[in-house]
């Protein structure tokens, strides 16, 4: 071969090798790099995804090895997505509404406010046409989105001070992602977004005055309890929020079948397992944080929930209105919505209010 043939392969090998540089391939093997927006070793959310990783490790016999990077440790909690996008990272785990830079649309994958419970989006991504929007979505950014956790239905979050009124929630300065802090907005507060770490130290120096995150278990894993004592429900904001895992997509497409839909399976069921741990340590933690903690439960009074109500409609309207793509997936999400919440009223809520006596 003469040299210069030889260098042009050469060449071509390299520039090949640079298109899958993301995940380092050797002796057969695939290294891949998680990235996350949690906390390393958060319980719940952070273990979630680590699980996730060992899950995708252990079933393909090692074949695809996943090492997780929590918030910070390769990219800022909120680059996450980028870094998937661009190739830097291979998977991202989050919530889709973090992205909601990108597109308003991604605001339907994760929670909306008086949106899907956890049943009800798994019903919609599953079964109801929301997946293939999710994918044409996401494949505008290169990436290749899975439900790979759910949290359940979220608690309204921690207040410095009561709120008895909708006047209450006037210049009231609130951590609130999505379409929930939107809402807030709306109704005077001074709503914001920020990655978990950085949450406690807000509340503790004043910064934010209220903050929304999870429910009992990840909240008091926080320490929330220290710095305010009063607890809000119901999450009107976040009824059942599934997180995501989402692949670098020239990295999803080189997988081999097999190894896809091992994939699809370990995160279907890391979906399906953290939910019913959410729903296990929630309650514990919930008596754990009055009896022990001295935190005041608070129920939102019908005339601040009524205003949320009428202002959450009124902002999804006007989100399904700011293109086309985000407005067909209004319809589909609502079409889901409307088909599923008389079956969720009269099968869960009537057992349940039932069961109460």
């Amino acid at each position: 071969m003469k040299r210069r043939s030889f260098l042009a392969g050469a060449g071509l090998v390299a520039a090949a090798s640079a298109t899958l540089s993301a995940p380092a391939i050797a002796s057969g093997k695939r290294n891949l790099k998680m990235v996350t927006t949690w906390p390393k070793n958060y319980p719940g959310m952070g273990i979630s995804a680590e699980r996730l990783g060992k899950r995708i490790t252990a079933m393909t016999d090692g074949a695809l090895t996943v090492k997780v990077f929590a918030a910070g440790e390769l990219v800022p909690a909120l680059e996450s997505f980028d870094a998937v996008s661009s190739g830097a990272a291979d998977i991202y785990h989050g919530a889709e509404y973090y992205w909601q830079g990108k597109s308003k649309a991604y605001n339907f994958f994760t929670a909306v406010p008086f949106g899907m419970t956890a049943n009800e989006i798994n019903a919609w991504i599953y079964h109801g046409g929301g997946q293939p929007l999710w994918d044409e979505l996401s494949k505008g950014f290169n990436i290749k989105p899975f439900m790979a956790a759910n949290t359940g239905v979220q608690m309204a979050g921690w207040f410095r001070k009561e709120i008895k009124t909708v006047e209450d929630i006037k210049g009231l300065k609130v951590r609130m992602p999505g379409l929930g802090g939107e809402v807030m907005r709306r109704l005077g507060a001074a709503a914001v977004t920020l990655p978990g770490g950085e949450i406690y130290p807000s509340l503790q120096n004043g910064t934010i005055d209220a903050t929304e995150w999870v429910g009992p278990w990840n909240d008091m894993a926080f320490g929330f309890y220290q710095v305010a004592k009063f607890y809000y429900w119901p999450g009107f904001h976040e009824p059942g929020s599934s997180l995501s895992a989402g692949f670098n997509l020239a990295v999803w497409e080189s997988f081999t079948a097999t190894q896809q839909e091992i994939i699809r399976a370990a995160c279907a069921a890391e979906n399906d397992y953290t939910l019913a741990e959410y729903n296990h340590w929630n309650g514990r933690s919930l008596k754990t944080l009055i009896e022990k903690h001295g935190v005041q439960l608070k129920k939102f009074s019908p005339e601040v929930l009524a205003a949320f109500r009428k202002t959450s409609d009124e902002v999804l309207a006007d989100t399904a209105k700011s293109d086309a793509f985000t407005g067909k997936v209004y319809a589909s999400f609502k079409e889901a919505l409307d088909a599923s919440s008389e079956w969720s009223r009269i099968g869960e809520q009537g057992f349940v209010e039932a069961r109460q006596g």
